[in-house]
């Protein structure tokens, strides 16, 4: 129960970051940097500003999706060029056909056909964002990812 718990709060909380003014790359790395890496700058966010509107607007993959590919990454990627990637691969593409399973499309373009910053754009996004995060917080219970506390 308490994975759902979750799930639904940081659904909530990154639908409420994006309210805020954030992108919705920028609004997965603000509510899951506090879970997964609290001593994490929270000026990296930076880092997450240019996946929004598909890259930088171009329609491209969903900032959301890479948003989550990014936490994804943070938790399982290696730290030098001889450290094994495959993990983080594999991760990285099941959440991936995990996303396109429940939003039958991965780029932006197709997700939310509306013009950018729309108010219909705007409302569809929010619902893509939030629901990433309830899949990504669900993802990472399901496969065992969430940092313990210590």
């Amino acid at each position: 129960m308490a994975g759902i718990d979750l799930a639904t709060e940081m659904r909530s909380k990154a639908g409420e970051i994006f309210r805020g003014g954030y992108n919705c790359s920028e609004a997965i790395f603000v509510a899951f940097r506090e879970l997964v890496a609290p001593d994490l700058n929270p000026e990296l966010v930076r880092v997450f500003t240019g996946y929004g509107g598909g890259l930088g607007r171009a329609g491209c993959m969903c900032g959301a999706l890479t948003g989550s590919v990014a936490i994804l990454s943070l938790l399982t990627g290696r730290v030098n060029q001889e450290g094994d990637r495959e993990k983080c691969y594999e991760h990285a593409r099941s959440f991936h056909d995990r996303f396109e399973h429940k939003f039958s499309a991965t780029c932006c373009r197709v997700l939310n056909p509306h013009p950018y910053e729309t108010k219909e754009h705007l409302k569809n996004c929010l619902k893509i964002t939030g629901n990433t995060a309830k899949l990504l917080t669900e993802y990472l219970i399901e496969k065992n990812l969430l940092p313990t506390a210590k």
